[in-house]
Parts: structure tokens; sequence; C-alpha cells
């Protein structure tokens, strides 16, 4: 450490600063170590176009999840478990049972400070919790004496600011002029003449900040080394210092991670890091010798934490009591499963199969459409459908991707019109209107004219906006219209052959249509027995003014409708040269199967078919029976949700349409909500049984799996992605303030980026409280994610060894798996010993 800056910064209350002479420090710390593991301790957060749920304790599933409970309550006061009187509750009302509460002290007894005996456990829950508080603070934190104070509201504001300026994607008018440069260089060049601080009360801000390096990395050494970190404290504090600001690291960590997904290194994380520091530093500089006393104190305690971190017992008690909670929803699954041991399936070749997404929702439109007829057969498969495509609408130069956020796209698919001698005319169209539309915002929005059209087109916008707010009219029009009639959005098709879009070639070559094909087929176990019709259905949803939109589409397609994921494969199965080369493979469809791409609408549990002018006539008879057979599912399924979002004994199907163009409707389904199981079997395992849209469930047939590579694929893709859900669910309903995006009805979207809650503050990440809450009770029940796979446990073990990220999620506990033998049999692994352990 430079010991002569150290000690200028201690005995100067406003030094004399050399605005043209930066700092200098000469160490050999391996910062660049240090700085990648605090930047893989913050989560993604996808912006609105794509929202997708995001496993917010990512960085920590490397740690217990009773360890990670008590590192995140030392470095951030944040806790990831419910209250312990909800927990006192649940066992008082006998959802937590003897039973749960001896399974769950037996999955843990290996966590330190864990209770040996029930009876430990119950004299423990008479005890009155004593949480340790948080060790980790920044220097904003101890100028305050918390969290929530003068220098902390400060530091956020002018860095949420900063970066919704910086980033803004199209929603301001004018955009900020250092953009061109990385983000640290250009928030450093504007606090160069930014006099907001000074104004404020903090003098000398400019001048201490002109001290420090320009390149971020070193500019963060320098804060270092003059804060006095050690070498132990420094992980804890970077992580607080990004968690200060862990809307805004979350957005610069989903920048990051599209770029390592194309193989490249991104230091925007760092970069926002530098940033923070540097109002540290600021504060450090600036401030009383009673706030440098209080850091010197607190230097001690963070050192203290991270050499010999002291166990909070009553976190791990808590902990536990989570984990009884999840074996007393696993108790009533698996008894659940074992009263269906005897289900079969109907003979014969089915009249209809439906593919759907493994999302929950699907489960209750699935069940309805097998009450419906016992000549369906369902299957659950990722939605989509195994084509990691990009797609491009008409007039775009790209498009978003429609395949998992895991994956980068691997084909362009650009849409076009089924009249090739049309596409030019509504082309044309959609261009003229897009234009139209970009001109009357600009018009609307600029610094003079938008005082004259308020004034004048005012009274000639009442009657839209009575009906908009009495739900007789949309407030927006559908976004796939994009300035075309619902005539013409009929006609456009996504184009398979291969073309070009500028310099990018698009459309899917022959031999990997091949491919993908061989690839969805023994992905859904659909590898024999076709039926004449088989539907595609990708799953999408339908409402107004909502910001999270996307968080209730696909997520398999990146926050997306799987239609065009549902059409494409539907194209590829049914060409013939695609199925003669899979007869070589192994797969014979027959010549009279048909597949069709759909989409099923999540919030009017409606499903479109389309492409019918491609339909053969010989089935049109096929379509027919099964419109009729979905008309009756839709109604059903209709019926089980009306239910849970309290929608009167009334015209339901009226009810639930209104809801989609009601504008002040914070709850127009529930998504996600209450998912708490993923289920990878045969689908006669769970059919007939009610599993209230809490199960994911993937179509699975062990016996047909050569060499384990769809169990390997399942454990690595759809069982992580399902664990992300999972634990977005379980932390905004845990904690809705540190892991949630606050309460909707206050939210401002900021640079179409994400949302503040109110007028500043920090990036919210997470769900909204309506999305898991009802307003008085939570509808969401946190249970951590019970994975049951009906395959040999060998293999599960064998595939876990393979693949870290994996075996973390199960050995650590974030998880809990379970297998399924071939007599129905039921094992838990312990994810402390690694063994496993027969329950049911």
């Amino acid at each position: 450490m430079n010991q002569g800056l150290a000690r200028t910064l201690v005995e100067a209350h406003e030094p004399a600063l050399d605005h043209g002479k930066e700092l200098e420090v000469h160490h050999d710390r391996d910062l660049q170590t240090v700085l990648s593991n605090a930047r893989k301790r913050v989560a993604p957060l996808w912006p609105l176009e794509s929202f997708v749920a995001v496993n917010p304790f990512l960085g920590l599933s490397g740690e217990r999840f009773e360890i990670a409970c008590q590192t995140l309550s030392r470095v951030a006061g944040a806790s990831m478990l419910m209250p312990r009187e909800q927990y006192r509750a649940w066992i008082a009302e006998g959802r937590i049972s003897s039973e749960d509460l001896e399974q769950a002290l037996s999955l843990s007894r290996a966590v330190e400070g864990a209770p040996q005996t029930l009876e430990a456990l119950h004299a423990a829950l008479a005890d009155t919790p004593s949480y340790q508080s948080a060790v980790f603070q920044t220097v904003a934190d101890l100028c305050d004496g918390g969290t929530e104070g003068e220098s902390n509201r400060r530091v956020l504001e002018d860095i949420s600011k900063w970066c919704a300026a910086y980033w803004d994607d199209g929603q301001s008018a004018w955009q900020m002029p250092w953009r061109h440069l990385p983000l640290y260089q250009a928030w450093r060049a504007t606090a160069a003449i930014d006099r907001t601080a000074d104004l404020t009360g903090l003098r000398g801000f400019r001048g201490v900040i002109a001290t420090l390096p320009e390149d971020p990395v070193a500019a963060i050494d320098c804060v270092i080394d003059a804060l006095g970190l050690s070498e132990a404290a420094l992980g804890g504090y970077l992580h607080r210092a990004l968690g200060s600001v862990g809307g805004w690291a979350a957005y610069a960590r989903y920048l990051g991670w599209r770029s390592e997904l194309d193989g490249q290194e991104d230091g925007t994380v760092t970069e926002l890091l530098a940033i923070r520091l540097a109002w540290d530093y600021a504060l450090f500089t600036l401030q009383s010798e009673h706030s440098r006393a209080a850091w010197k104190a607190a230097l001690g305690a963070m050192d203290q934490a991270s050499t010999a971190p002291a166990v909070d017992q009553d976190r791990v008690i808590d902990a536990l009591l989570q984990g009884a909670f999840d074996a007393a929803y696993r108790r009533g699954l698996l008894a659940k499963l074992n009263a269906n041991s005897d289900a079969r399936e109907a003979a014969g070749r089915m009249a209809v199969q439906a593919a759907f997404c493994i999302d929950v929702r699907s489960e209750v439109y699935r069940r309805a459409l097998e009450s419906v007829t016992p000549r369906a057969q369902t299957i659950g498969f990722a939605g989509f459908f195994g084509f990691p495509i990009e797609y491009v609408s008409m007039g775009q130069s790209s498009g978003p991707a429609q395949c998992p956020v895991l994956l980068n796209p691997k084909f362009v698919v650009k849409e076009g019109i089924a009249d090739e001698d049309e596409s030019t005319e509504i082309l044309g169209l959609r261009l003229l209107r897009r234009r139209a539309s970009k001109a009357w915002k600009s018009f609307k929005s600029s610094a003079v004219s938008s005082f004259v059209y308020v004034e004048t087109a005012g009274l000639a916008f009442a009657g839209k906006l009575i009906g908009d707010a009495t739900g007789l009219t949309r407030p927006v029009t559908h976004p796939s219209a994009d300035g075309l009639d619902e005539e013409v959005l009929k006609r456009i098709v996504p184009v398979v052959e291969e073309g070009t879009l500028g310099v990018r070639k698009t459309g899917i070559p022959q031999a990997d249509r091949v491919a993908l094909a061989e690839g969805a087929l023994r992905g859904m176990s659909l590898t024999k027995d076709f039926a004449r019709l088989v539907l595609l259905t990708g799953h999408g949803s339908t409402m107004v003014n909502n910001a999270h939109a996307a968080g209730y589409d696909c997520g398999a397609c990146g926050g997306h409708p799987g239609d065009a994921n549902a059409r494409i494969a539907a194209e590829v199965l049914n060409d013939p040269e695609v199925r003669s080369a899979l007869r070589f493979r192994g797969i014979t469809i027959p010549n009279d199967t048909w597949f069709v791409g759909c989409l099923h609408d999540t919030t009017t549990d409606e499903i479109t078919i389309f492409d019918r002018d491609s339909i053969p006539e010989s089935h049109a008879g096929d379509v027919e029976q099964a419109e009729s057979w979905l008309a009756e599912a839709s109604r059903l399924a209709r019926r089980e949700r009306a239910a849970t979002l309290n929608v009167g004994a009334g015209d339901v199907d009226k009810s639930i349409a209104r809801r989609t163009r009601d504008w002040s409707q914070v709850r127009p389904e529930w998504g996600l909500a209450r998912n708490a199981a993923f289920i990878a079997a045969r689908r006669e395992r769970t059919r007939g049984i009610d599993l209230e849209g809490r199960a994911f469930l993937h179509d699975y047939d062990c016996t047909a799996d050569e060499g384990w590579k769809v169990l390997e694929l399942i454990m690595t893709a759809p069982m992580v992605v399902a664990s992300w859900i999972n634990l977005q669910y379980y932390g905004s309903a845990v904690n809705r303030e540190a892991f949630g995006s606050g309460n909707k009805t206050l939210h401002n979207v900021v640079g179409t980026l994400g949302v503040l809650e109110g007028n500043g503050g920090d990036l919210r990440v997470g769900l909204p409280s309506q999305a898991v809450h009802d307003g008085s009770r939570l509808f969401h029940e946190p249970v951590r994610l019970n994975v049951l796979i009906e395959a040999p446990t060998a293999q599960i073990d064998s595939i876990l060894e393979k693949h870290d990220n994996v075996r973390e999620l199960v050995s650590n506990g974030w998880i809990h798996l379970l297998a399924i033998g071939e007599e129905g049999q039921v094992e838990l692994r312990d994810p402390s010993e690694g063994h496993w352990i027969a329950v049911g």
C-alpha cells in the first residue's frame, strides 16, 4: 500500500488534489482473479423485452444452501428464508409433520451448527431468534450508520440515473453524448463537469474523482489500497459493494453473459464496480474523522468475519425448517404418484398427440385434454422444440433469440409471406406504418410540440381512454402485429428454406434439419406409434400494460411466444426428405402422420392452429375433431385457473378474456407461481394425477435412451432452467425487497431495460409482489424444486460427475433430486453424503 497516500487521506478533510495527477499503487495482488470471483457472485438480469427467470442465488450455488443463507446475511443483511413465525405456524397447522422434520434433520446433520436430534430442534424453536447482523459494509454504509441513509441514497441515485441514461435502449428522445466511451470512462468524463455532488454538500468530489486512473481495474486497485482492505476481506466487501447497486450490476452481468456465450470477455461489471468504489473513495476522502474511525473498526470486523466466520445458529435452524417444508410438499407428491402406480394409457393408435412445453401451466391443460378423450396423448418437451433460432420479422435486420438463455441461436429464420407476390407490398406497408409511428412518437415527446399535442389532441382521445379504461378496447396493439392487420398476419410464415438477409445466411440447411428433427423426437421420446395428427404447441400470453409481460411467455424461447419454433419444427418434420433420412436413423414416421404448429395462450387457455392451408385435405376431419376436444379442454382449464384468480362464477370465458384487455390488471394470470416439482418420466407415471399446476413435466423413456444422451440433455438444460425459475419465485416470495421487484403499481419503466419502483432507486430484479402474493397471503409457496427422474441412480450419478454446475445444484441442496426405479420405487439423493435413500 502507498503509505503516504493513506496518511494524506486520513489527515486532510478537504485535500488540495492535483486534478492532472493520477494515483499509483504498486503490489502483487492478483486483482483479475478477485474481480472475476466478484463478477460471478452476480446473477444476470435480462431486459424487459426478453425477461426470463433467473436464479438470484446463482453466484452462491458453490456453497451449501444452509451456508449460503449465512453468507448472504453477513454480506448484505438479506434473509433468503421465511420468518421463523411462519415455520412455527406451518408446524402448528400440521403442514410440517414430525416425519418432515426428521427427514430435514437427516439431510442437514453434516452442516455445522445444525441440531442433531428432534428434541434439540424443538428446544431451539422455543427460543426467540437472534440473527447475526451484516458484517460487510461499504463506506457509504458507515457514513449513514446503516444502509438506508443519505450517503447510500446519494450514491445509488447518481449511479442509477447514470446507468439508465448510458444503457437507454430507445426510450429517451435525447441520448447522452458519452455512450461511445466505455462505462467507467464515460462516467468519469461526466463527473469532471457535474457539480451535483458539490451542490448537495460533498465539496471536492470532482477533484477526488479526477485523481483516479482512467483504467477501471487500476482505479479499483487504488481504492482498495486507499481504504486499507485486506486480502481476506476483499471478496466480501466487493460482493457488498456490487449488491448496493444490485439491479444495475445484474444488468451489467447480463451484458457480460451474452458476450461470454459468443466466446468474448466483457468487463462491464468491473467498470460498474469501479464507479461504485470511486464513490466510496470520495466519501472516505471527504468525510469526517469520526467516519474514518468507524471505517477502521469496520475493517477489523470484516477481517474477522472473513478468516473465522461465526456460525449463525438461528439461520441454520431456519434453513432446516425450510428443508422440512420442502419435505412436506414432497411427501404429498409421492403419495399421489404411488397411488397412481397402475395408470396406463389407452391401447391402440392415438387419434391425436399434442406436445406442450414443460411449463407448469401446461400440466393443467394436458390433464384437461386427457380427461376430455382417452384418444389424446400429451407430451412434455422444452417449448423451443430443440430449434435454437434467431427469428427475424419482416422489415428487420435482426431478431430475438428463440432458445433458452443458456444457448446461442444456431440458425437465422426470417418471416415471409405465403404468397410471394404480395411480400413487397406487405413489407412496404409495415415499414410505412413503422415510420409513421416513430414520427408520431417523436412529435409527441419533443421539447416544444409535446405541449401543443396535449392541448390540441387531448379531447380527441377521450373516447379511446374511456374504452380502454372499461376494457372495451385494447390499450395497445398486440406486439406481433407491428403495423399489420390481423388478416395480413395470418399470411406471414417462417421461411425455413435457405436464403440471405443482407450478408447473413438464413434458413436451415437440409443436413441440419435432419439432426434437429431427430433430436426433437428423441428428446420427447416420440420415436414410434405416431398419431395421424401431431400438434406441436408452443405457448405465449396475452396481456396489456404489463412491463413484465415477457416473463409470462416461453422461457425456453428466450422470453418470447413459442409459435415460431413450433411452426418451424412442424415444417421440418413434414419434409419428405427429412423423413426419409430419419428412417436410416431408426425413426419411421408414417406417411399419414402430419405435424401442425400451434400456440397455447396461457392467459386465456385458447389453442391456435397455424398454417391451415398446408394441412392435407385428408386430415380435415382429424383437425375438426381435435378442435372440438381442444375447445372443451380449454373450457375446463379456464375454470380451474379462474378459481385461483378470484374470477366470479358467472361467464368465466368472458371474464378471463376481459382481463387480457384490462390495462389496470396487475395479475392477468399467475404465470409459473407455485411451481415445486420437475418430473422426467413416462407419462403413465403422472397421467390422471392432479398435480395442481405445480409440476414441470418432461416426457422421458429411459429404456429408449441409447447412451443416456437424452438423460444428460434433460439434466443439463431443462432441469437447470426449471431450477432457475423455481429459485426466482422462491426468492421473490421469501424476500420481496431483496430478490423481487416490489409493487408493480409503482413501477416505472426505465430505458426499456427494466423497472424502478417509484421515480428512483435501483433497477429492480425478480418478480413483482403481485406475481407471488394475492394481497392477503402468499400464493407462491416457497419450496425448493423436487426433481424426479425415471432412470437408474448409477446413470444419474455419472452425469452429475461430468457437470460441475449441475452437481452443485444437487450436492449443495439447491434442488432435491429423486430417482424413480423400474418398479416405481423412489429414492432421494442425500446432498451431504451423495448416497441414495429410499423414500415414499
